[in-house]
């Protein structure tokens, strides 16, 4: 019989924790800096990722700014120093190989002066960590493959020890979370109540967490209504929205509406607003370390995911 994971209780009372793992796409100095300014004022610590190789090759998919330009990294290091976590979404916008991952994360190192605690994969990377297909397992692979016409059959290398883009053994020793399967409950403990957890069948990652649905704007404050707010707060659950800060918050000089007023009204509710690895942190610690998934727990896990994926065709 599977374990049953106690009910994790909040510092200094706070009746709920919230975080934001930011994926970089589409990310310039025109448009996020307005997002991150209105956080810190609330005083909502969140994760903003980085690419910390300038890209050498076209985008994998979509681009967006990374570190090669000096402005840009300069702004990203008074968040850091803010107190805001920096992150990995890969070492740029294009596949690297194991050779441009270790020189990318030696550079972020440089830049940031730690190792990366979170990283969160960026789409069709050829070093993609148990990515595609190798996301899930047996049926559900199959499935994924059929959703997908195989486009992204065998196409993701990171964990395949010996191929050019394989670095497990780099992100095993060197980041803590990895990031996987987003749903679409604010409380992201309710589908996933595992995280951080460890997988047995992939080796290669410390410990794995998921997120809630949020890729743009308009997705993002569906997830974060009034209703979806005061249920985390009555369950006590915690949130790590998985957004592009990049993709509708700010546009035609101004911030949504929307996401300002959703944005504060949480606020208020006297929340842990942290970065995602401090968030992770406490979970894990007051569970004695990281949660060993089962094949049972992870299958129920791919499966709900998959619905969701089939439903709103979401990464």
């Amino acid at each position: 019989m599977d374990a049953v994971l106690p009910r994790i209780v909040w510092p200094d009372g706070r009746r709920f924790a919230f975080s934001v793992f930011d994926d970089t796409d589409r990310g310039t100095l025109e448009n996020i800096p307005h997002v991150y300014a209105l956080l810190r004022d609330l005083g909502m610590l969140t994760t903003k990722s980085v690419w910390p190789k300038a890209g050498v090759r076209a985008p994998a998919v979509v681009g967006g700014e990374t570190c090669g330009n000096p402005a840009y990294l300069a702004w990203v290091k008074e968040l850091q120093r803010s107190g805001f976590e920096i992150g990995l979404h890969n070492v740029t916008y294009h596949s690297s190989t194991r050779d441009e991952v270790e020189e990318g994360l030696a550079r972020f190192v440089e830049m940031f002066g730690h190792q990366p605690r979170t990283l969160a994969t960026h789409t069709d990377c050829r070093e993609g960590m148990y990515w595609g297909p190798d996301r899930v397992s047996g049926a559900h692979r199959v499935l994924y493959d059929v959703l997908t016409r195989f486009r992204q059959h065998n196409a993701f290398k990171g964990h395949v020890p010996g191929d050019q883009y394989f670095w497990g053994d780099l992100c095993r020793d060197r980041i803590d979370y990895v990031r996987n399967f987003v749903f679409p409950d604010i409380n992201t403990l309710n589908p996933c109540p595992w995280m951080p957890y460890s997988d047995p069948d992939r080796p290669w990652v410390k410990a794995w967490f998921a997120s809630s649905e949020g890729a743009d704007c308009r997705s993002y404050v569906k997830t974060i209504d009034e209703r979806a707010q005061d249920r985390l707060e009555e369950e006590g659950g915690a949130c790590i929205m998985y957004t592009h800060f990049g993709k509708g918050f700010y546009q035609h000089g101004s911030l949504d509406s929307r996401f300002v007023a959703l944005t504060k009204r949480l606020a208020a509710k006297g929340g842990w607003f942290v970065p995602t690895s401090t968030l992770l942190d406490w979970i894990a610690k007051a569970r004695g370390g990281h949660h060993a998934i089962s094949g049972r727990d992870r299958a129920r896990l791919e499966r709900r995911w998959l619905r969701h994926k089939i439903t709103n065709g979401t990464s």
